[in-house]
């Protein structure tokens, strides 16, 4: 049996790769609109820490950035009402590193209004946490 021409092999070696690739979805922005804010308070059974870095553009100025802030409400919206400011930080050469207390139900409100408001000014990370304070303390206590 004769073997077809190198270019037709290869045309169909490409198919076999492409057409499988071209029916997959295609990632989108969420197009959903925000949560509505969440009314839950935050209780010892449901609530997390949330690290976020907003990590500065530092190829801006910050009289520019700040203006940027205020133009797209991040102020206004940050933090969404019954949120738990733990501590707002500035750490120089990074940006400012915040700590929230939330019930878990509530983590893709902070995220949302952080794209909607805060995203060209910052880059942002977020670390979800919990609380081990009383655990680590009471195990430092039985070792004494």
């Amino acid at each position: 049996m004769r073997r077809p021409p190198f270019a037709i092999r290869s045309l169909a070696a490409l198919a076999m790769i492409v057409l499988p690739v071209a029916g997959m979805p295609r990632a989108q922005a969420q197009t959903v609109a925000a949560p509505p804010s969440g009314s839950a308070a935050a209780t010892p059974d449901n609530a997390i820490l949330l690290t976020v870095f907003l990590k500065h553009d530092q190829s801006r100025p910050l009289a520019e950035l700040n203006a940027q802030l205020t133009r797209q409400g991040f102020y206004k919206a940050f933090p969404p009402p019954g949120i738990e400011v733990v501590s707002w930080n500035v750490v120089m050469g990074i940006g400012q590193v915040i700590v929230l207390r939330l019930p878990a139900n509530r983590i893709r409100e902070i995220n949302r209004v952080l794209e909607d408001t805060a995203w060209g000014a910052y880059r942002t990370e977020f670390y979800p946490t919990y609380d081990y304070r009383a655990v680590g303390l009471g195990e430092h206590e039985k070792a004494q």
